[in-house]
């Protein structure tokens, strides 16, 4: 058995862990195995914990200057690579009255679940279950009402579907309450020819994979995702958080506005023209409040799952080392399936396979955080505020990275990026200055 040999940075005895209060910039770092750390470190007022493997260091170090120079309050990181964990830390502060971000903190990662629902309809294919090229209606008839019966399931998984959000106002607590929901996506009229236009479906993208999920299965999302995929794989991840893990959840905080920053052409839609999906996809929710107990013991399938960097990592671990689709449908993720210079949602540019974002790089467009910038051969799904995960099969990579501290915009922040950005500068990538990262 190999002994373990120990590394002190910082004004300890080499057999003495340090014990109450770190000074800041103090480390104590433990080689357990050959190149691989435990980590205890003090950035400013925050702590941070974990574990790193050697040559991940550029990401441990990233993950500290987030809280040291661009102002991370509490957040989670974690990479895997070639079915190893390389990288698992998480540290600062999880809620308003001081309480740390532990290793079992978890939070809302919005839209970052929608690959989570994706996978779970990829699942019910690689079974037999569900063919993509199918008219939602043959598992949900209802949905063939008022011009959608030729509407396919990888219209929905690619968002050209038409159906970006609803004109019908949502009753209040609309968003809790699944079956109202369905109700009205069933009735509602698209906003253009199924098939023939991409515009993000940001809310209706879970209640129609859910849906069919629950025709096909009997179980409804979430019960499915965790039955199929969380349970039996280790992961801590909900759609649809038990009230007995609410003590775990972290505190969401929304960035400080910035008032020399450009707004984006999102959000100008958003504010002057009350028709546009972009207004009705901030406006038309019900009231439906991110930050209660409500939005997080329902299932909304497209952006209410609870969950940390490791949960996010490990998901897409099953599918970076084939261990859950073959390797067809794996080429049908990593595939462009539709790209738009504008995105009938978010009016900028958005590439996507089936159920998956794309490298989106979107930096030089006035307006915050709207890039996730990956190699061409990754896919995965931010979240609002900056969370994400993803695959990378050819690099055999997965990542997860989650926080409390939302960024302005809908994709990535330089918090997030700078994690990407380690982690591929750690495989030997050298550019990502076409859009992607690249060897």
């Amino acid at each position: 058995m190999q002994s373990t040999k120990r590394i002190w940075r910082a004004s300890h005895h080499a057999n003495e862990r340090p014990h109450g209060r770190l000074r800041d910039n103090q480390i104590t770092r433990i080689e357990e195995r050959m190149g691989v750390f435990d980590v205890l470190k003090r950035v400013g007022g925050s702590q941070i914990e974990g574990r790193y493997d050697r040559s991940f260091e550029p990401v441990m170090q990233a993950f500290c200057a987030n809280f040291a120079e661009r102002g991370e309050l509490g957040a989670s990181v974690c990479v895997t690579h070639e079915g190893r964990k390389v990288v698992d830390l998480w540290g600062g502060q999880a809620s308003s009255n001081g309480a740390r971000w532990t290793r079992d903190t978890i939070s809302l990662v919005f839209s970052a679940t929608k690959g989570a629902t994706a996978l779970c309809a990829h699942l019910l294919a690689e079974r037999g279950l569900l063919d993509l090229n199918a008219p939602v209606a043959r598992y949900w008839p209802e949905y063939a009402q008022a011009g959608k019966r030729e509407t396919t399931v990888a219209m929905v998984l690619n968002h050209t579907a038409g159906l970006p959000h609803l004109r019908e106002p949502v009753r209040r607590g609309g968003f809790y309450d699944a079956a109202y929901m369905t109700d009205l996506v069933a009735r509602a009229e698209p906003f253009w020819p199924p098939g023939s236009q991409l515009g993000y479906h940001a809310f209706t993208f879970g209640w129609i994979i859910g849906e069919i999920v629950w025709r096909i299965t009997g179980r409804s999302l979430g019960r499915f995702f965790r039955e199929e995929l969380a349970i039996p794989n280790g992961l801590d991840f909900w759609i649809g958080l038990p009230i007995d893990l609410e003590d775990h959840v972290a505190e969401l905080h929304q960035s400080q506005p910035d008032e020399t920053a450009s707004v984006s052409r999102f959000m100008l839609a958003a504010l002057q023209q009350p028709d546009s999906p972009a207004h009705l996809f901030l406006a038309n929710t019900g009231g439906f409040d991110f930050a209660s107990r409500e939005a997080r013991a329902a299932e909304i399938p497209a952006v209410n799952g609870v969950t940390n960097a490791r949960g996010l990592a490990g998901l897409y671990a099953l599918v970076a080392n084939r261990r859950l689709l073959a390797r067809p449908a794996i080429a049908r993720l990593r595939k462009v399936a539709v790209t738009t210079r504008e995105d009938a949602t978010l009016l900028m540019p958005t590439r996507f396979s089936f159920g998956f974002m794309k490298s989106i790089d979107n930096r030089s467009l006035p307006g915050a955080d709207q890039s996730c910038v990956l190699s061409g051969a990754a896919f995965g799904h931010a979240g609002a505020g900056g969370s994400l995960g993803f695959a990378d099969p050819r690099a055999r990579l997965s990542f997860g990275y989650t926080m409390n501290l939302l960024g302005r915009g809908i994709l990535l922040n330089s918090r997030g990026q700078s994690l990407v950005d380690a982690t591929y500068r750690a495989l030997g990538y050298r550019s990502n200055l076409e859009g992607v990262w690249k060897i």
